[in-house]
């Protein structure tokens, strides 16, 4: 077992990340006394309650057997309660292995604690299924994890895809949460309590007696995932209010969906403020700018989170990033439109690339100025105009070829998971008309 406190208080009292703190090992370590912690592609939080096990999220369709096979070993019997910190795959998509575990050992059946927006999520997923594949397929990039998991999802080693977006086995929920609920298991309180942030269907849960919260992702030990660009809305000013609700009950123990756990009151609040902050203080720049009727634009280019604060070990932009965020915040008190006329109706992309691609002298002169720009570390002009002489050529392979390399150069120097799929995307589209170019 790893001692996985040990680390994180190293990492957090150091300030230094020197080995991975996001970790998907698939081991299970006992964090305290009746608790543990299996780790990975979302962690499960287990609690040994005397009744049967108590079980904070169910991974991913790909792990939820194995985790359950960990659980076993550690704690044979009942899975007694699975609690859905929210509706991500990653969280329930494991949960037919929980409840198939008690079926076939003869326990009572799974007992499945949810939000009341949960089942709403569900229902989307199976409306919009082809687009959260594809979706999903450009966010990972085809870079894989420390899980080895490829951009279709399925495990390197070579285990099929499913043919749904929501595993058709993911456990329904039982027992609806509004706003709070208090369970007793075992003769112990657990409280869920819901709040806002990267869902709509969040849940935090506190043992009173213990001073233990199981946190899903309010924590997941990189930037706040709260502005997906690919995504539904997210929630930057609630999570931050969450996590000061959290922080108010004075945790000596903190289990989060992803990264390590942390111990000390002080630690724990430390952290707890230090992620709020960097949401408020961003949401309140966007914020003023709006009001003092900035484009988007401008405030994109303008609003920046510190470097140092990026620098924290469970604020670094490796998955999402905060200029993804300040659209989000834009997106959720100023709609849709940027700002800029133009872009209300606007003209087809291949029909903007082919007038550019015309007063420039042709879709070769462009790209290859895109290439210079590229070269010269001007990446982001670069991309728009490697998008201007891919939409003007679509079919042209050495135009493609180019910006492939560019965007492949944009991948490269990106730091956040999402910017790098999306980049690594563009890169294949291009790559593909390369590819087909060669093949007739």
């Amino acid at each position: 077992m790893a001692d996985l406190l040990g680390l994180s208080q190293r990492v957090i009292d150091s300030g230094v990340a020197d080995q991975p703190v996001n970790r998907t090992t698939g081991e299970l370590s006992e964090v305290a006394d009746g608790l543990a912690m299996v780790e990975s592609f979302s962690h499960t939080v287990a609690w040994d309650s005397g009744e049967g096990l108590v079980c904070f999220d169910a991974s991913h369709y790909n792990t939820g057997a194995p985790i359950v096979g960990e659980l076993n070993k550690w704690r044979p019997g009942r899975i007694h309660t699975l609690v859905y910190t929210h509706g991500h795959i990653d969280h329930v998509g494991g949960s037919g292995a929980f409840a198939a575990h008690n079926v076939a050992n003869g326990h009572a059946p799974l007992r499945v604690v949810g939000h009341e927006n949960v089942q709403r999520r569900f229902d989307r997923y199976r409306t919009t299924d082809q687009w959260n594949r594809l979706i999903n397929a450009r966010q990972f990039g085809g870079v894989r994890d420390d899980l080895g998991m490829t951009n279709d999802l399925r495990p390197a080693s070579g285990g099929g895809q499913l043919p749904f977006f929501l595993p058709p086995d993911t456990a329904d929920v039982t027992e609806t949460v509004g706003d709070f609920l208090s369970d007793t298991i075992g003769g112990t309180v657990v409280e869920y309590h819901h709040g806002k942030g990267e869902t709509d269907d969040h849940l935090w849960s506190w043992f009173p007696e213990k001073k233990w919260v199981a946190t899903g992702d309010f924590v997941i030990w990189n930037f706040p995932n709260a502005g997906n660009p690919q995504k539904v809305q997210r929630w930057p000013i609630e999570w931050a209010a969450t996590l000061r609700r959290i922080m108010a009950k004075e945790p000596e123990l903190l289990l989060p969906a992803h990264g390590l756990p942390i111990a000390g009151k002080e630690r724990i609040a430390r952290v707890l403020d230090e992620i709020a902050s960097a949401l408020e203080n961003l949401v309140r720049e966007v914020l003023g700018m709006m009001n003092a009727g900035a484009t988007l634009d401008e405030i994109v280019h303008t609003v920046k989170v510190p470097a140092d604060t990026l620098a924290r070990p469970y604020l670094r932009p490796l998955y999402d990033e905060p200029e993804f965020v300040v659209r989000g915040v834009w997106r959720q008190f100023g709609g849709w439109w940027d700002g800029a006329a133009s872009r209300l109706k606007p003209a087809r992309d291949a029909a903007v690339g082919t007038e550019v691609a015309h007063l420039a002298g042709g879709a070769d002169v462009l790209i290859r100025r895109a290439r210079e720009l590229a070269t010269a570390g001007e990446l982001r002009l670069a991309c728009h105009l490697a998008d201007f002489a891919g939409w003007a050529a679509p079919d042209d392979p050495e135009v493609h070829g180019i910006r492939a390399e560019i965007y492949e150069m944009r991948r490269k120097s990106e730091t956040s998971l999402m910017a790098k799929g999306i980049f690594k995307g563009a890169s294949r589209e291009s790559t593909k008309v390369v590819d087909d170019a060669r093949k007739s």
